[in-house]
């Protein structure tokens, strides 16, 4: 009996054994899947170390120290190399007007004397006329003589006007004449033709320049600028050249231009309207010592007047200076590193420095923009 028991009970120990050894065995699978698992799931990344990065710094304004200097203030312009002896020639009687150029014995560059032929018009319907207007005034001749005979026995009205008639023929004989002598141009004075503006047969009209006439071996700096920077210079004060591929060259202001009239023809012409005449009225002149070889007349150029200059002024950079409403300040910076902001009083100015009159030291430091 009790060999039963033991058998029964070996056999239900036995059955939890095995219980216990299947739950271990799928333990074992699920923690053996757990880790496959893992080893399936992307790496974390890691933790970038922020203690390499440097944060940028604050910019920190420009400080610029207040200095001494000369200080100049300039105005500019622009010009060319022409002669002191220049003439622009044109014809001006009335009477030429539309008439035909009938010979130019010139061409650009050459050289010619003074009282040389330059041009001569087609006046042959003018001699023509002449001659009819000459034949005519001898038969008055012939009539006046006998009205001087009769002059006792006439009405003093009748001789007067006789007297008048014969007057007026003989002025207009002289006014063709020279109209006719007008129509040959000739040089003023001995130059080279530095410029020519017309050709054989074209029609002429008053006051339009025909060519133009100077002489080389002297030169002048004729310059031009705006009315406003005019206003700022004075004969005598000192230039600045720089002509074109020649150098730089120092000057000062021989005479200054001529106001123009209101009618702004600039050519003489009475207010007949043509071409710019060149003049050297015109012109702001200034006198040079000494060309370089290499100018030439028409060689451009340009210039600049001092029209202020102040030795050992104290300026700071434009770039410092602040403005609010009437007020004109900057800001100090101190040697332990503060700033304040201090008023001055300014004086001229150019394009990079400011002339301080008040309110600063050379050696203080002043911050810019």
């Amino acid at each position: 009996m009790s060999m039963k028991w033991w058998t029964a009970y070996s056999s239900q120990d036995k059955k939890k054994s095995g219980m216990r050894r299947a739950a271990g065995l799928l333990a074992a699978v699920a923690l053996s899947t757990a880790v496959a698992g893992c080893s399936l799931l992307p790496d974390e990344p890691e933790e970038e170390d922020l203690s390499q990065i440097q944060l940028p710094e604050i910019s920190k304004k420009p400080e610029y120290e207040v200095t001494t200097k000369t200080l100049e203030t300039t105005v500019s312009g622009s010009g060319k190399v022409l002669s002191t002896q220049e003439k622009t020639l044109y014809y001006s009687a009335k009477a030429m007007e539309g008439l035909r150029l009938k010979k130019l014995y010139i061409q650009p560059g050459d050289v010619v004397k003074a009282g040389q032929t330059v041009a001569e018009l087609d006046v042959e319907d003018m001699k023509k006329q002449l001659r009819d207007q000459r034949l005519q005034f001898r038969q008055l001749e012939l009539q006046m003589k006998q009205t001087l005979r009769d002059k006792d026995e006439m009405d003093p009205i009748d001789f007067e006007q006789k007297q008048i008639a014969f007057e007026e023929a003989r002025q207009k004989i002289s006014d063709l004449e020279a109209d006719i002598g007008s129509a040959v141009l000739t040089a003023p004075f001995s130059g080279t033709i530095v410029s020519l503006n017309v050709q054989e047969g074209a029609a002429i009209k008053v006051y339009d320049p025909l060519c133009v006439i100077a002489d080389p071996s002297s030169l002048i700096v004729a310059g031009e600028m705006s009315s406003d920077d005019l206003q700022q210079v004075a004969v005598g004060m000192e230039v600045t050249v720089d002509i074109n591929s020649a150098g730089t060259v120092k000057g000062k202001i021989k005479s200054l231009p001529v106001p123009k009239s209101d009618n702004g023809n600039g050519n003489g012409g009475g207010g007949a309207q043509g071409p710019k005449v060149t003049n050297l009225s015109d012109y702001l002149l200034i006198s040079v010592p000494k060309l370089p070889a290499s100018a030439t007349r028409g060689t451009p150029l340009s210039f600049s007047v001092v029209v202020n200059r102040k030795v050992d002024a104290v300026v700071i950079p434009f770039s410092t200076l602040h403005t609010a409403g009437a007020r004109t300040y900057v800001q100090v910076a101190e040697s332990d590193g503060s700033k304040r902001e201090v008023d001055i009083e300014v004086g001229q100015q150019t394009a990079t420095d400011i002339e301080v009159l008040s309110g600063l030291k050379p050696g203080q430091k002043v911050v810019g923009k």
